[in-house]
């Protein structure tokens, strides 16, 4: 303060020397005004320090108060930094824990949602087999609305719920339960002219299902895109008809039963009759049927034939040996009459013809007769033997025209349609099939035949010398 007050004393002076320098006579007053002015500077300056002094005082108080409370809020700080320091540092701990622990929980979940995501895709995957196994099954006929959740969970996206899983599995256990149950209810089915009618149907596990009405008895297959029962397209045969109406009516204990499924059964209905197998030979079937016809006819007659030239030869000897020995010929003509027109009987006949000449006369009688007996009894044996050799000849040009129109196909429209070179093929096969079905039996029939009419010469010439010696050693003629 007191250099503010000397300043602003020099200024004034210096002031008043530059304003007044001709008037030294007021200096003095001047100086003493200056000096008064300092004086009152002086006592201002004074108050004001005094004033400022207590200012100070009183802030150096306040500071010095303040000081104090600062002192303690900034030790209450440090502690309070170091609580916050440690409960940072815990907090820190806790974070990488929880880090640690969250990074193990993403895993889990990753695993889980990777687990969960497999468990469903086996889910539809399974809805999906059990939805074909349902509409394949005949007991849908009974509740057709029974697999329809199926469909919803078979979707691709779709998430079961375990309502879901525990209606899969009761549906399976249901399946499973009716596959080892027989039982018979009454349904509408479609008959084989597609009516659609009541019956009784009998289902036998899920393999077969058979049915019954007035009119017919036969087999049903399942349409699961109908969910409806047809008939067979072709009735089953009449004795497995008979066991089914018997097993359903209580009267038999088996049933016939198509353990495929139904395979067997549209092979069944798909199976062609003779006449439709014959009828894909070609025009050489017909040759090789008449060829079969003719050998039919010859085989049926000369069985016929020789069937009724049967003689109980060795009785018919035997009794003859003792007239024969006395020379009792009419006797042994009543023995030979009723014997009837047979090979043996008139070979016999035509020996006694000659009983009264001699011995080599008599033997050339009975040869004559014998070779006029041959003719009969190997009558149309060479035709059957060459019809079984021409039947495997014509299969065989059957084969070898078939192949040839197989071949033709290919050349024309190459390999990339089986049903093209089909007719060729089953030409090839059933001409060959035709023929050796034909020859097989009538080669059979002409050996057999053959041998019986070997039999039969050789009976007669057995006979023939028997009576020749029985004639030669008779007792002299009366």
């Amino acid at each position: 303060m007191r250099g503010f007050f000397a300043i602003l004393l020099a200024a004034v002076l210096a002031a008043g020397a530059w304003s007044v320098p001709a008037r030294a006579g007021d200096m003095r007053e001047m100086a003493a005004n200056a000096r008064e002015k300092e004086q009152i500077l002086h006592e201002k300056a004074a108050r004001e320090k005094e004033l400022a002094d207590q200012e100070a005082r009183r802030l150096r108080q306040a500071v010095l108060s303040d000081r104090e409370a600062l002192l303690a809020a900034v030790a209450e700080l440090e502690t309070e930094n170091r609580a916050l320091t440690a409960e940072i540092s815990a907090l820190e701990a806790e974070k990488a824990r929880l880090s640690q622990r969250a990074a193990e929980l993403a895993l889990a979940l990753e695993n889980a949602d990777e687990g969960a995501r497999d468990i469903a895709a086996a889910a539809r995957s399974a809805a999906r087999r059990l939805s074909a196994l349902v509409a394949e099954s005949p007991f849908t006929a009974l509740s057709p609305d029974r697999g329809e959740f199926l469909s919803r969970l078979g979707t691709d996206g779709a998430f079961p719920a375990v309502g879901d899983l525990s209606a899969m599995a009761d549906l399976l256990a249901k399946e499973i339960e009716q596959s080892g149950q027989v039982r018979v209810a009454s349904l509408p089915v479609v008959d084989r002219s597609g009516r659609e009618t009541p019956a009784d149907v009998l289902f036998i596990g899920p393999f077969t299902a058979a049915f019954r009405t007035p009119d017919e008895t036969g087999f049903l297959l399942y349409s699961g895109a109908s969910s409806r029962l047809f008939a067979l397209s072709a009735p089953p045969p009449r004795g497995m008809a008979k066991k089914i109406r018997a097993y359903m009516d209580g009267e038999a204990e088996a049933a016939p039963v198509d353990v495929s499924g139904g395979s067997a059964l549209r092979q069944m209905a798909r199976r062609p009759g003779l006449v439709e197998e014959v009828q894909k030979g070609g025009p050489l079937v017909w040759p090789i049927l008449a060829v079969g016809l003719l050998g039919l006819f010859i085989v049926v007659e000369r069985i016929i034939s020789l069937s009724r030239s049967r003689t109980n030869a060795d009785a018919l000897m035997d009794r003859l040996s003792g007239p024969c020995r006395e020379g009792a010929w009419d006797q042994c003509r009543a023995i030979l009459s009723p014997a009837g027109d047979r090979p043996v009987p008139r070979v016999l006949a035509v020996g006694l013809d000659f009983a009264g000449a001699g011995r080599q006369e008599m033997e050339n009688a009975l040869q004559e007769a014998i070779l006029r007996e041959i003719p009969r009894m190997e009558r149309f044996l060479s035709t059957l033997g060459m019809l079984a050799a021409i039947a495997p000849l014509l299969g065989l040009l059957g084969t070898v025209t078939g192949m040839i129109n197989t071949f033709q196909a290919i050349t024309f429209f190459g390999t990339g349609d089986p049903r093209l070179m089909s007719g060729g093929i089953s030409e090839a096969l059933v001409t060959t099939m035709l023929g050796l079905s034909v020859a097989v039996p009538l080669l059979i029939f002409h050996t057999v035949l053959s041998r019986r009419a070997e039999a039969g010469i050789g009976q007669m010439e057995e006979k023939a010398v028997a009576l020749v010696n029985a004639v030669s050693s008779r007792s002299p003629a009366p």
